[in-house]
């Protein structure tokens, strides 16, 4: 009886919304060739946005992590993340365009390389 319950509670959830893609303050990170790694943000496409899981899942991107691998070419596409970073107005804010190149940053992020402390001499000491 209890499992029932959970199914229930589970399907309440969903059907109302609340369930969230990512947390807010809690972010995913996914290998992005050369430009960097891509950083999505549960702050930016969680709740605080307006949206929900099924804004983007199960279309155009699957539950399953590793199940999408985005190319250059889908980057001009109205498809994936094209579908709200076209430009244009969604969930009531305008969200830049990812065919833009200037955009890159805004979800690339390279890593700094790390500074070397400086070798002190002894005489330094």
């Amino acid at each position: 009886m209890s499992i029932f319950l959970v199914f229930l509670v589970a399907i309440f959830l969903v059907m109302t919304g609340i369930t969230v893609a990512v947390q807010p303050g809690k972010t995913l990170e996914f290998s992005g060739g050369e430009e960097g790694k891509v950083v999505f943000s549960g702050d930016v496409h969680g709740p605080k946005a307006g949206l929900k899981c099924s804004d983007c899942h199960p279309k155009p991107f699957a539950f399953k992590k590793g199940s999408f691998k985005m190319s250059k070419d889908d980057h001009g596409k109205p498809d994936y993340c094209g579908k709200c970073h076209d430009g244009n107005e969604h969930f009531n804010k305008v969200v830049f365009s990812q065919s833009k190149e200037e955009n890159c940053v805004k979800c690339h992020k390279k890593e700094e390389p790390k500074k070397e402390e400086p070798i002190k001499k002894e005489e330094d000491k």
